[in-house]
């Protein structure tokens, strides 16, 4: 299987966006971790309809213009993983949700740090909400780009913002 990509830039770094034929297959860090996501060779592909799609609504969203993505995605990891990741799709637009809401959701409540783990490889990161699951307390936790671009996603979305105004968790 052979992976077509183009990066971009954004105000949380380089992203690189892959496809998998006519799916989005991951959006991957600048600096991200190289086994984070397992994902075959790859070549550039500056017009691939998926990857033109995907830039287009992710500057929407980073614009502030656009609140949902509709692209067709293709979640390469276990069974357990894709229905925390299926669950990731559920969260609206600036609100957030504990790892346990995710493992009570998908019916594995005791299943908290498994949740936590298959966050932490979402291949399809932004689309895919993980900067939307926080810890218990309502602190920001591990994110892939960062706790930096995590804040900065929620403060986007107005999901990160108090009764105060002032940015909490971070």
């Amino acid at each position: 299987m052979t992976y077509t990509c183009i990066t971009m830039a954004s105000p949380v770094g380089e992203l690189k966006l892959v496809a998998n034929g006519s799916r989005l297959a991951a959006i991957l860090w600048e600096n991200d971790k190289p086994n984070r996501v397992r994902l075959g060779p790859m070549s550039e592909a500056p017009d691939h309809p998926v990857l033109i799609r995907a830039r287009q609504q992710l500057s929407e969203y980073f614009a502030g213009t656009r609140n949902r993505f509709d692209l067709d995605l293709d979640f390469t990891g276990t069974e357990f993983q894709k229905k925390v990741w299926q669950a990731l799709l559920t969260i609206p637009f600036g609100e957030t949700r504990s790892y346990r809401q995710i493992a009570e959701q998908i019916g594995s409540p005791g299943a908290v740090r498994a949740v936590g783990a298959a966050n932490g490889r979402n291949p399809i990161s932004i689309v895919a909400p993980c900067h939307r699951v926080i810890g218990a307390s309502g602190k920001l936790t591990g994110f892939a780009g960062g706790l930096e671009a995590k804040a900065l996603l929620l403060t986007l979305e107005g999901g990160l913002r108090g009764e105060t105004g002032r940015l909490e968790g971070f």
